[in-house]
């Protein structure tokens, strides 16, 4: 079934610009595509270095939007960074990627090439009412292969059991194994322009084409 996202009101009344981009498939779960990590060294880290030269990584367009979002919503950016910055960031320090599965690695190449945050979930360890919100005060999860996250302040995805997911970086708790086989993927977006439309077009043929994907549905929440 569809999960259900709403965007919290404080949080449009913060940053009125934000929006969430949504695929919700089926998929197998692998644990590399070949194809996937030649076209990524091949084609998008030459344009992420590219991007870098010409903006420097702060500036790149919706990495910026980001971060001023985040500091509208009371957290220091350069501290806790948005995930694509921190992509591309490793890109730009030659550190290259980390090979996790399928469906983490496309999430990946979808947040390199479009400069926004994208969280990948198993259905399966997720309610089906969520709200993408503000953390709150004292607010924390156990991150995948860290410790535990301060997310107050972040951009935060949550159901009625707490907080699963940021934009910086998800919790253990619905994280992608190659036992998944339903995956909600959001791109947050703190921009106001149409990128977001563009990155669920090449994320639908990058989900299908290098991930498997079957029976994606998407759809954008205002």
């Amino acid at each position: 079934m569809k999960k259900n996202l709403t965007i919290d009101a404080k949080m449009k009344e913060l940053w009125p610009a934000t929006r969430v981009g949504c695929f919700q498939y089926r998929v197998k779960v692998e644990k590399k595509n070949e194809e996937m990590w030649k076209y990524l060294k091949k084609d998008i880290f030459k344009k992420t270095k590219d991007a870098i030269f010409d903006y420097g990584v702060n500036d790149i367009p919706n990495i910026k939007e980001s971060r001023l979002a985040y500091k509208a919503f009371g957290k220091d950016p350069s501290r806790y960074r948005v995930s694509s910055e921190a992509l591309i960031r490793r890109i730009g320090q030659g550190k290259g990627l980390y090979e996790v599965n399928t469906v983490v690695d496309v999430n990946n190449l979808i947040s390199i090439e479009s400069g926004f945050s994208v969280g990948s979930y198993d259905t399966a360890n997720i309610e089906e009412d969520l709200v993408f919100r503000v953390g709150r005060e004292g607010e924390t999860y156990k991150g995948i292969g860290k410790e535990e996250i301060k997310i107050d302040c972040l951009p935060v995805l949550a159901d009625e059991k707490g907080a699963i997911g940021s934009s910086t970086s998800d919790s253990e708790r619905a994280m992608i194994t190659e036992s998944a086989a339903e995956v909600l993927t959001l791109i947050y977006s703190f921009s106001d322009n149409d990128d977001l439309e563009k990155a669920l077009e090449y994320g639908k043929r990058y989900l299908e084409t290098y991930a498997g994907a079957e029976e994606i549905e998407s759809w954008i929440v205002e």
